[in-house]
C-alpha cells in the first residue's frame, strides 16, 4: 500500500510540477515589452500571487494542516 502511494505520488509530482514550471515560463513572457504592454502594478500583482502559492505550497509539504487557496485574477 505505502509503495502504491509513494508511487502515485512520484508519477503525479513529476507531470504537475513540470506542467506548473511550464506555465510559469509561459507567464514568463507576458513580461516581453514588445509582444505586451503592462504597468508595474500589474507585474507585481502576477508577482505577488505566484509568490503566496508557492507560500502556501511550502506550508503544505512542512504541516499536515490544510491551507486556503485562491483564485488569481488582475
Amino acid at each position: 500500500m505505502e509503495r502504491d502511494k509513494s508511487a502515485k505520488f512520484i508519477e503525479l509530482a513529476n507531470k504537475r510540477v513540470n506542467r506548473a514550471l511550464k506555465d510559469i515560463q509561459l507567464i514568463c513572457n507576458l513580461a516581453n515589452r514588445q509582444n505586451y504592454d503592462f504597468n508595474d502594478e500589474q507585474a507585481k500583482k502576477i508577482v505577488r500571487a505566484l509568490q503566496q502559492e508557492i507560500d502556501l505550497l511550502k506550508q503544505s509539504f512542512a504541516s499536515t494542516e490544510e491551507v486556503g487557496r485562491s483564485e488569481f485574477k488582475l
